[in-house]
């Protein structure tokens, strides 16, 4: 019997595929995930054991950084959240949304802004530069801002988020022309109604994994992902510099006297958009109590 640690890539009809050491490995999930209400996600780092005959099996799921409910997926390094600037036109509201998603996940959002050949980009890309978020266009015609975008990648575990008809599969298949045939289906079966497959599943490029999450919309960070009131300022990074310095302590950032936040959007120091979003968040989540954000 040997024992490897490595991580999940795929599941499939109970099956969970594990990497170690530069083999995959079938594995069967030991019973007493399901007795402490635990089950393994596509990019757990697990430790199994390997008998000379029979089923491999999770013996152990190391600690998660993060995981994210739809999809479920652990250990994200990256969200790469895909917004067209034309057809369909952009929308910032669910930009940020995704964004401080991430945040609160203390996982990377990289905002990229695609069909950059149909209208001007920059003032977009700066709106999320100026708050330290990566931010990058592409456009399919001169695949125009590809390396910039590929460059985010290296030894990193990245999933790829955005609505149907803003660019995502033609991204993907520019990163990934070997994967062309498998976006493409995804983007059909979109094209064709909601019964998408939802099978997660991991793919090692450029050092690190993409994961190919099906259907990976706003509506899933809508449902599964809201922030707590009281947790969502510190999903905005660039209100940190302001905390503690407002008149009132309890400020929300909203429209309070003496709010710094507030001062920093008037002077232009904070995009008025992100605020924006911010306020549209705050009063969708602050009557919710605390049991139905708990998934």
């Amino acid at each position: 019997m040997n024992q490897k640690t490595g991580i999940i890539i795929k599941i499939t009809g109970g099956f969970y595929y594990v990497e170690a050491a530069e083999a995959i490995y079938e594995c069967k999930a030991r019973g007493v995930f399901r007795k402490r209400g635990t089950s393994p996600l596509v990019g757990d780092t697990v430790d199994i054991s390997v008998p000379d005959d029979g089923y491999c099996s999770i013996d152990a799921i190391h600690e998660r950084r993060n995981a994210l409910v739809r999809p479920a997926l652990a250990n994200l390094d990256n969200l790469m959240i895909i917004s067209s600037v034309k057809e369909p036109e952009v929308n910032l509201y669910l930009i940020d949304k995704m964004t401080a998603a991430a945040v609160s996940k203390e996982i990377t959002p990289i905002v990229v802004f695609s069909k950059s050949d149909l209208a001007p980009v920059d003032h977009l890309v700066d709106i999320y530069r100026r708050v330290h978020i990566p931010a990058f266009s592409f456009s399919s015609v001169d695949q125009c801002g590809l390396d910039e975008i590929k460059a985010q990648l290296q030894d990193k575990v990245t999933a790829f988020c955005g609505n149907s008809g803003v660019g995502k599969s033609t991204l993907l298949n520019a990163l990934f022309p070997e994967l062309a045939l498998k976006t493409g289906e995804i983007s059909d079966k979109l094209g064709r109604g909601r019964h998408t497959t939802r099978t997660v599943e991991l793919f090692k490029k450029h050092g690190g994994y993409i994961a190919d999450t099906p259907g990976f919309s706003t509506v899933d960070i809508e449902r599964f992902e809201l922030i707590r009131k009281d947790e969502l300022k510190f999903a905005f990074p660039e209100f940190e510099t302001y905390f503690g310095t407002c008149k009132f302590n309890s400020c929300n950032h909203v429209c309070e006297q003496g709010c710094r936040v507030l001062d920093a959007v008037k002077d232009g120091l904070i995009p008025k958009s992100r605020h924006d979003s911010y306020m549209r968040m705050y009063h969708e989540v602050k009557d919710i109590k605390d049991w139905q954000i708990n998934h």
